[in-house]
């Protein structure tokens, strides 16, 4: 099933031509609460138009103007939002387009500018209606080209410190330019500059609220699954498909039949563990299958990641089918729909954005829900949380009542160990090792009171052997990764940052009480430039 965007009066589309910053803004929009949707830069006018937004944002990318595959926005398109008095405005790329497309004229700067950079306020704007002629703030260029000249009617808002074009505007045509970057954290008051164009310039009304997702997507689920329909949810015991599933029991009831599957990549007792959190604390009716065999036969000698996750989701869904052909002998129909708590940042790294067109960004891994789904298979998909990011259906599951245990669960990958053993998951001891590691690290990070502050934790078993010395003798053994990070969506992290004698305290751990590890190293590495997960 196609999840509908929700519908909003004051939506505002960001069309996205490949800036790794994108869906920052996306999420900033919504932290004003505003309703943003981000889709290709380069979807048909069609799309556009049927979404009926407000205000329309053209985000930076890695190309010039100038380069023969530069993408754009459609034929038409300068009509139509003009025609409909929809404002715009380009950050970065995205401003050198309008400047380009509107008559001005874009060339190579004498000077880049990439990094931290002061800007100075030249004229009264909506944009910095915080600060006032002659005011400055540090802002963060990423652009090597420049606007050398204006169109007609456009006017020079602010420059950087190089004397280049900062913030362009023609209030009259609705259109305005950031050359910086204002979703990031390091412009500062970036999201005054955003808030002071969405309300103050746009007058847009700050009235998308967490309660109305959850009122709509009832709506398109009660719509779409007919009143003798029955559904089969995937349940992890992860927060995403926990709200999911909670979400589609309150629309459609009993009709919905929840399977957890024990893949054989799960990690430390945590097929126990959560079944009787399902049962105890939610009172879902949950099936659990075992294909551990099924799952691990597969895996068998493979070493790509991208392979492994794609094994993986093509082996859910055979296991789907066989618990609905089971289930049509009970019910007396077979099921036709499978939830799955697929996020937004799944989506935005497995796949293009939502839209027609070819994107301009890279797959940077097929998550298993999305990238892995076989394409001949007979499950329709509703995926209720596809547009939300983490922490938005971390609100949606306190609205659904879902227990605080369930929502502050750090997020678990949905092929499971497969991606945090590195290599072959098959062998040898590989996984049995990779989760005792893991519940030493993890609950060490729970008695020390810091499981809250992390986004994420989890051990990482590498394909590599280090000589050690263990009770006096010589050990050729495994090394393990720790990895841990802070984040807001998910969609950047930064290491978390642990105090030295914590780490000791777990490195000592791992190695007394693990048989097979005698090394232990810490991941440091934010994102980007890294994934969360390595694999």
């Amino acid at each position: 099933m196609e999840t509908p965007t929700p519908k909003s009066t004051n939506l505002v589309l960001i069309l996205d031509f490949g800036s790794q910053y994108t869906h920052l803004i996306t999420r900033r929009i919504r932290k004003l609460s505003i309703f943003s949707l981000c889709i290709s830069g380069t979807s048909s006018l069609k799309t556009i138009t049927d979404l009926n937004p407000k205000v329309i944002i053209l985000s930076g990318g890695p190309h010039s103007v100038h380069s023969e595959d530069a993408p754009t926005f459609p034929q038409g398109f300068i009509e139509y939002v003009e025609s409909n008095g929809i404002f715009v405005l380009g950050i970065c790329y995205g401003l050198q387009l309008i400047v380009q497309k509107l008559g001005g004229v874009v060339d190579i700067g004498d000077k880049q500018e990439y990094g931290r950079m002061d800007i100075e306020v030249l004229k009264e704007s909506g944009l910095y209606k915080s600060g006032g002629i002659g005011s400055k703030q540090s802002v963060w260029m990423s652009h090597g080209d420049e606007a050398v000249k204006l169109p007609e009617g456009f006017s020079v808002v602010a420059k950087s410190q190089q004397g280049s074009v900062a913030a362009i505007e023609n209030p009259k045509r609705k259109f305005y330019g950031l050359q910086y970057h204002p979703e990031v954290t390091h412009s500062p008051e970036g999201m005054v500059t955003l808030s002071n164009f969405l309300l103050n310039v746009c007058g847009i009304v700050p009235e998308w609220k967490m309660e109305d997702v959850l009122e709509e997507e009832i709506k398109v689920i009660r719509k779409v699954v007919a009143d003798d329909d029955h559904v089969i949810c995937a349940l992890s015991g992860g927060v995403d498909s926990t709200v999911a599933a909670t979400l589609v029991h309150r629309a459609i009831g009993d009709r919905l039949h929840c399977v957890f599957v024990d893949n054989g990549l799960l990690r430390f007792k945590e097929q126990e563990r959560v079944m009787q959190l399902f049962e105890k604390d939610l009172h879902l009716p949950v099936t659990c299958v075992d294909a551990v065999e099924k799952f691990l036969g597969e895996l068998k000698g493979v070493v790509d990641p991208e392979k492994k996750r794609k094994i993986i989701g093509k082996e859910f869904i055979t296991v789907f089918d066989e618990f609905a052909t089971k289930l049509e002998k009970e019910i007396g129909k077979k099921p036709a729909f499978l939830v799955q708590g697929t996020l937004y940042p799944d989506v935005i790294e497995s796949c293009p954005p939502p839209g027609s067109g070819r994107s301009h960004s890279h797959t940077i891994k097929s998550h298993h829900n999305v990238g892995g789904l076989p394409k001949d298979m007979k499950l329709k998909l509703i995926e209720p949380l596809k547009l939300l990011f983490k922490d938005e259906v971390r609100e949606l599951g306190k609205i659904l009542n879902v227990p605080e245990g369930f929502l502050k669960r750090h997020p678990f990958p949905g092929p499971g160990l497969a991606v945090r053993v590195l290599g072959d998951v098959t062998e040898g001891n590989a996984l049995e090792i990779l989760r005792q590691v893991d519940e030493i690290f993890i609950e060490s990070i729970k008695e020390a009171g810091l499981y809250d502050s992390i986004w994420q934790a989890f051990a990482v078993f590498l394909p590599i052997r280090s000589v050690g010395v263990q009770g006096d003798q010589r050990t050729h053994s495994h090394v393990v990764a720790l990895r841990a990070v802070t984040s807001q969506d998910g969609m950047t992290a930064d290491w978390y940052n642990f105090e030295h004698k914590f780490l000791d305290d777990v490195s000592r751990k791992i190695c007394n009480s693990v048989r097979g590890v005698n090394r232990v190293v810490q991941d440091i590495t934010s994102k980007p430039p890294s994934t969360i997960e390595w694999e």
